[in-house]
């Protein structure tokens, strides 16, 4: 498709990210993207290093990608949430083999080995759920996670590193520099906005900056680039990080500096309203605590800071789907028409 055809028509929304966080936004955007008259169209680019639970059982036993996180985002862009959504969430309480795996993790992977392609299935999926957006691994290698911490210990496996309550200084993946797919560069400069985040920075959003070539395109986008940050920290990953902390930790395992950090990213989304006071009660028994919004270091970083309301209506302190996607669609008509202004000066 050509840079002029993607200038027009719906506006392109890509989320680059996994675990709740990701399929958070996809189902506050899946409302704006009806078939019958699109708004917008979502790409979900998401990461594949899950290796606990039923991903990680699937994954061993058949040597196939982890289908968790992509069940998730399937599910949360599918238009039919009824029967058939569930279903795909539907986890197996019991069972000689099957307790604890969910029918979606193994529907993909029956259909990963009837197709023989992960990335096959994933689209066959959608179209069964009639998903309202395209659902893309970050890359069909077989990476796992590795976490060096403050401490210098080593650390392997996603899950092995999401339960540690030692500070992470760095995560690579095994092996390095993994290829994406190709359909992963078309979507990033074909958008009018690129979004990171929300969602566990070190095993969910920076995996993604991991892949080979990832970060240099979101640096050559034409569109709006923005990170939405965690509302709260997360114990293990990033208790008592500062939103510019969170974008340090983007840009130094991206290769940038705090100095240039406005060449990948233009905007950081925060959260504007108080939190409910119980629910910051039981997070603090958790050391988990709201994430600081500090001007002043991401103004050095030549970073614009939107705020908004962003607070869920639940038990927990989450993003609200609704919320999220008002912003996300706000920023991605600023960036339709910067592309617009840059495709005319270069025509």
């Amino acid at each position: 498709m050509s840079t002029k055809d993607t200038l027009n028509g719906p506006l392109r929304i890509v989320g680059i990210g996994g675990g709740t966080g990701l399929s958070t936004i996809l189902h506050g955007l899946k409302r704006h993207a009806a078939p019958q008259s699109p708004k917008i169209e979502v790409t979900a680019i998401v990461t594949v290093t899950d290796d606990g639970g039923s991903s990680g059982r699937l994954r061993r036993d058949f040597a196939v990608l982890p289908p968790g996180d992509i069940r998730n985002c399937l599910v949360a862009l599918s238009e039919d949430e009824a029967l058939l959504s569930r279903m795909f969430q539907y986890r197996f309480r019991g069972g000689r083999g099957l307790k604890g795996h969910s029918f979606g993790n193994l529907f993909l992977t029956a259909l990963t080995d009837l197709t023989g392609d992960f990335a096959s299935a994933v689209k066959l999926a959608s179209e069964i759920l009639a998903s309202r957006g395209h659902i893309i691994p970050s890359t069909a290698e077989n990476v796992v996670l590795e976490a060096q911490l403050k401490s210098g210990r080593i650390l392997k496996g996603e899950s092995n590193i999401s339960k540690s309550r030692e500070p992470i200084d760095w995560i690579h993946t095994l092996p390095r520099s993994p290829q994406p797919f190709a359909e992963t560069v078309d979507a990033i400069r074909s958008a009018d906005l690129i979004t990171l985040g929300p969602g566990s920075l070190f095993t969910s959003v920076i995996p993604n900056l991991l892949i080979r070539g990832i970060p240099r395109e979101i640096v050559r986008a034409t569109g709006v680039r923005a990170y939405m940050t965690n509302l709260m920290g997360q114990p293990g990953e990033t208790v008592d990080f500062s939103a510019a902390d969170h974008v340090s930790a983007i840009l130094r395992h991206a290769g940038i500096s705090e100095r240039k950090a406005s060449t990948m990213l233009d905007y950081v989304i925060v959260n504007s309203t108080p939190f409910p006071k119980a629910a910051l009660r039981r997070y603090a028994a958790q050391r988990s605590r709201p994430v600081d919004i500090d001007h002043d270091r991401l103004d050095a970083m030549r970073l614009r800071v939107v705020e908004a309301d962003l607070i869920g209506h639940s038990e927990k302190i989450r993003h609200s789907p609704e919320l999220a996607a008002e912003v996300l669609i706000r920023l991605a008509r600023l960036g339709r028409r910067r592309r617009q202004i840059l495709a005319r000066a270069n025509a």
